[in-house]
């Protein structure tokens, strides 16, 4: 009898252990998805930059930024990437504010497709933070890390341009 009680609390840990882990596997596709799903709503952004600049009478040296971060936003690594992503949405946000007093002529529906690519950006963002804190939070747990359910996996990584505010 207590043979059978010791392989039955045996059995359910190893499924604990079993759902635990499938749940963490789970959320580490939930970011892969929506890190995916931001890097397509940011490369969308970086091409509408330059349609923007292209289109646009801006001054040289703010289309000089606005191409050049928009070109190594959509070329770079996203490790390379930082720096040039705070500079386009700091350039974009600038210009939608110069566009918004008609200081510079950009068309309507121009700055309508950025604001809400950048709503969508910004959504897109918290999402992605929120997956990355659940996992951060499920792996910290003591039985996440005495029996490896994380695997090899690595630690989901939060971008310095993500806490920045669009």
């Amino acid at each position: 009898m207590k043979v059978a009680a010791v392989l039955i609390v045996v059995l359910l840990f190893m499924w604990y252990l079993s759902f635990s882990a499938s749940r963490l596997d789970r959320l580490h596709h939930r970011v892969e998805t929506s890190w995916e799903h931001l890097d397509a709503l940011l490369q969308r952004r970086a091409a509408l930059a330059l349609v923007i600049s292209h289109q646009s009478d801006l001054d040289p040296a703010t289309d000089l930024i606005l191409t050049q971060s928009a070109y190594v936003s959509r070329e770079e690594a996203i490790i390379d990437r930082n720096d040039a992503e705070r500079s386009l949405s700091e350039s974009l946000k600038f210009l939608r504010e110069l566009g918004r007093n008609g200081e510079v002529a950009i068309s309507v529906p121009l700055l309508d497709e950025l604001s809400v690519l950048t709503e969508k950006i910004t959504l897109a963002i918290a999402i992605h933070l929120e997956a990355v804190s659940s996992v951060a939070k499920l792996r910290s747990r003591p039985i996440y890390r005495l029996f490896h359910l994380a695997g090899k996996a690595k630690l989901p990584k939060i971008y310095s341009f993500e806490e920045d505010s669009l």
